[in-house]
């Protein structure tokens, strides 16, 4: 399995997978946890956050997606500056070197495997692999509450950014998420992430960060 970075300059080597990747996005944001509102005649699941600036991770099996997420840079428009700023006391965050995680999901298929790492956790810990890698400072989540204890169980330090708000009669926080390099490492060796995973295809070389290894941290 590879989780493969998608950006602006590489997109065009994407278009296919990108087109899966918004139609796997409604059939689970629309059909399953029925977000209506989010429905368009062409089951493609596409809103304002998706931009030029947008970054996606693709983790793919066999070339087919099985788990996906995009971050936006919170310098640009995001769920919690346009949609969600109570969630935020001291306003939302506007920073070059935080970005936001959102539309985090895994395949129906794939959910709750036991053998092997299990695939949130393995792109969850690509995107702390990204965030070092280009030398971010955090992440923004808009979660539902009982993420919470899973995030503190995989090793992440969350900071609520609020108070929880119900919406939709969901209980919803805003957290930060530090990027570092024990974050990273942490999460591996929580939950049976082999290592780094990230695939730069048709990207310039990226300045990255040293990474310590899974090995080195166990």
């Amino acid at each position: 399995m590879e989780v493969h970075v998608v950006r602006r300059e590489n997109r065009r080597l994407y278009a296919a997978l990108l087109d899966d990747y918004f139609r796997i996005r409604h059939d689970i944001y629309v059909g399953e946890r029925k977000w209506t509102e989010l429905a368009r005649p062409d089951g493609r699941e596409i809103d304002q956050f998706d931009t030029d600036e947008t970054v996606y991770l693709l983790a793919l099996d066999h070339g087919a997606i099985v788990a996906g997420m995009r971050m936006v840079p919170t310098q640009s428009p995001t769920l919690l500056s346009e949609l969600f700023p109570q969630l935020a006391l001291n306003g939302p965050v506007h920073r070059s070197d935080i970005y936001e995680l959102s539309r985090i999901f895994v395949v129906p298929r794939k959910r709750g495997e036991h053998a092997g790492p299990r695939y949130e956790a393995v792109i969850q810990a690509a995107a702390m692999e990204y965030g070092l890698s280009i030398g971010l400072a955090a992440f923004t989540i808009v979660l539902e509450t009982w993420w919470l204890p899973r995030l503190l169980d995989q090793g992440w330090q969350a900071r609520p950014l609020g108070l929880p708000f119900d919406i939709n009669g969901l209980s919803t926080v805003a957290v930060m998420v530090e990027i570092n390099d024990l974050a990273w490492t942490e999460i591996c060796r929580r939950r049976a992430v082999p290592g780094a995973m990230l695939v730069w295809q048709g990207l310039a070389e990226i300045p990255r960060q040293p990474l310590t290894t899974f090995m080195e941290a166990t």
